[in-house]
């Protein structure tokens, strides 16, 4: 019997099989697609962003390199230069509603605690190349993926859960569902799923003009509603807001779709050729729990939205990494008391406020009389230095700060990257996922406690070149501080975090 069977082999059921690898827990993926790749993956249809959150968690992981590879992005447009002292300001900002921000409005200076990184901002992608880059991973860690095998039942029992999937049936500890937005195993688990309904229906297509030129490049609101063009040829994408009627309900013709892209754009756009077509809304929906007994969920099997700022695939990736270690430990017996509770506490709360975001942004968007005037009022507070920031804050996957009991507000934060006088960096450190503890003074004492934690925690003393401030900091596998001392460095304070976060419950 594995440890965990894990329905989805894209990216977030991937990138899950990974953390568990890594945390040594038997790993089984089923995958419902035959092929690996299609052309909903592959660019343009499957082009995706990823934020400097997710580029930071593929960093700490030594995946960044690989994945800036995979997606033909240019290093430097994405870290920090390597002889920088201080964080660079950031160089661009997600857009709201279609509306674009200027990074040169962000209030660097109410940034908390940052640090050069090789991943300081996000970048462009594609679900290839992330599927490609996660799946060499996965195989390399012994991580098995059987294709072809769509989970049709399942069933809890006291001490495992039994799926049967392809005509076959596997048993296992626990089982995740990261099987998309229609999942099969949040439906056959009784998960609550609840949410507000669409008020469009959005097109992403591939097609030949025979006219492109009518159509200018970038987001276009318009008084019937938004259409995008890419710089890929043919590349194009719809919202109509028709109150979500259109989707899945009838066939993708060419007529139908040239009919709403003349009816959006207020043109005669001809479309000669529609090559691969399909349809989707902005229903905004989520679990009320992200786990049911020995099943649990992760990205858009937990969560759906609206695609507008693109943070749909950046949700799935937290949700990985907060859930992997935190299974693997429970599903090995070593965890504390209570930590896999933990996973829907720290993530329902991010993923609602990812919900609110693309429902505002859907509101913003959706014609009438009153609109424009408010589209105006919005991009006016947006364009603030106030409102520019919260809107980076909001989706750069930096700034999320999860609740962990302790008012310091680095505690439930992501770890500034601290770099060792000797050049080694945080993100050196997490690379095989487990804990950190920073000893920047190599104090005895601490050293002693962090000891009785070695096999789960890595201890790393020693000056950094910048401690802002800090004089020992614990940091949890998925890069988040558990734990952080400016003067005081009393052990029993760090013992108290690492017990909570590492002591398997039956000591």
């Amino acid at each position: 019997m594995r440890d965990v069977v894990i329905a989805g082999g894209g990216p977030v059921g991937l990138f899950l099989a990974t953390e568990l690898a890594l945390g040594d827990a038997s790993v089984l993926v089923l995958e419902r697609d035959e092929e690996a790749t299609s052309a909903w993956k592959a660019l343009p249809l499957g082009l995706r962003g990823l934020s400097a959150g997710s580029a930071e968690t593929f960093y700490r992981r030594g995946l960044l390199d690989a994945v800036l590879s995979a997606s033909h992005a240019d290093p430097a447009k994405v870290g920090a230069a390597p002889d920088l002292a201080e964080a660079p300001d950031p160089r661009d900002v997600s857009h709201f509603a279609g509306m674009g921000l200027d990074a040169a409005d962000v209030d660097v200076a109410s940034l908390p605690w940052r640090l050069p990184s090789p991943a300081m901002e996000g970048f462009m992608t594609s679900l290839e190349a992330v599927t490609s880059v996660l799946a060499d991973r996965a195989a390399e860690l012994g991580v098995q993926i059987v294709r072809g095998t769509p989970v049709t039942a399942l069933a809890q029992h006291a001490d495992h859960v039994t799926v049967t999937a392809g005509g076959q049936e596997y048993q296992a500890r626990y089982l995740v569902g990261c099987d998309g937005g229609r999942s099969k195993v949040r439906s056959l688990a009784g998960f609550d799923f609840v949410g507000t309904d669409p008020l469009f229906t959005g097109y992403a297509a591939q097609v030949t003009f025979a006219d492109r030129d009518q159509l200018s490049l970038g987001f276009h609101l318009t008084d019937n509603g938004m259409y995008l063009r890419t710089p890929f040829p043919g590349h194009v994408g719809m919202m109509d807001f028709d109150g979500g009627a259109f989707d899945r309900s009838q066939p993708l013709t060419r007529e139908h779709l040239q009919e709403v892209l003349r009816r959006i754009t207020s043109t005669d756009v001809t479309l000669s050729e529609v090559h691969l077509a399909s349809s989707f809304t902005d229903r905004a929906m989520q679990t009320t729990t992200y786990r049911n007994g020995r099943v649990l969920l992760a990205g858009d099997a937990a969560h759906i939205h609206s695609p507008l700022g693109g943070q749909g695939l950046n949700l799935g990736i937290g949700d990985a990494v907060n859930l992997g270690w935190k299974l693997a430990a429970t599903a090995r017996g070593t965890a504390p008391e209570g930590l896999l509770d933990t996973y829907t506490s720290e993530r329902h709360p991010v993923g609602a406020a990812v919900l609110d975001w693309s429902r505002a942004q859907v509101a913003t968007m959706k014609p009438g009389p009153n609109t424009p005037a408010l589209r105006k009022l919005v991009h006016e507070l947006l364009s603030t230095t106030d409102g520019t920031t919260l809107a980076y804050r909001r989706t750069t996957g930096l700034f999320h700060r999860y609740d962990l009991g302790d008012a310091h507000p680095l505690v439930g934060s992501t770890a500034p990257d601290f770099r060792f006088e000797d050049g080694t960096r945080l993100g050196d450190l997490l690379r095989h996922g487990r804990g950190v503890l920073l000893d920047f003074g190599a104090d005895d004492a601490l050293q002693r406690a962090a000891k009785s934690h070695q096999d789960q925690i890595v201890y790393r003393s020693g000056p950094a070149r910048n401690a802002l401030g800090f004089t020992a900091v614990l940091v949890r596998p998925d890069g988040i501080v558990a734990w952080a001392a400016a003067e005081d460095r009393d052990p029993s304070a760090f013992e108290q975090a690492a017990t909570r976060w590492f002591t398997p419950a039956q000591h």
